[in-house]
């Protein structure tokens, strides 16, 4: 089946549902006060922009681009169900974060996720981010990895 991403409004009860399955797969590998989620209304900020991809109609994923001063852009609550990791749909949407960047002049786009999800590493450096020190307002901690790609303006993706 084909999957569609599109620009979503988070505040509906299937988005819901898929965040409580993002923030409990994240509570079991990593403890809550080093977790730093978003909730659905957070998500629905004006500074965020939230891409859901879906399949016959249902949220397969999501993630989302937040928006901070000085050119940086957050990317946030990356997330695909068990059914469907594997078939590049979370890069699909990195890729539409990042596009949706360029297109609004940010220059530099950062991470913070949890240091024990290598397939969440190995997505994001198949996407060209680097490790780099702690980002934004994070701490460093045993349990957190950060990483950061500079976007060229008029390059695209």
């Amino acid at each position: 089946m084909a999957v569609s991403i599109a620009v979503e409004n988070p505040l509906n009860d299937e988005m819901r549902a898929l965040v409580a399955d993002l923030n409990a797969h994240l509570l079991s590998l990593t403890p809550r006060e080093f977790c730093h989620h978003l909730t659905v209304e957070q998500m629905a900020d004006a500074s965020t922009t939230v891409f859901v991809a879906r399949e016959e109609n249902r949220i397969v994923a999501c993630g989302a681009l937040k928006r901070h001063g000085d050119g940086v852009g957050e990317v946030k609550r990356m997330y695909t169900v068990p059914s469907h990791q594997g078939r590049g749909i979370g890069g699909a949407i990195l890729s539409e974060i990042e596009a949706l960047a360029r297109r609004e002049g940010i220059t530099r786009l950062v991470l913070e996720t949890g240091n024990n999800f290598a397939a969440a590493a190995h997505l994001y450096q198949r996407a060209g981010f680097w490790p780099c020190g702690p980002v934004l307002d994070y701490a460093p901690s045993p349990y957190t990895s950060f990483f950061e790609k500079t976007l060229s303006i008029g390059i695209p993706a």
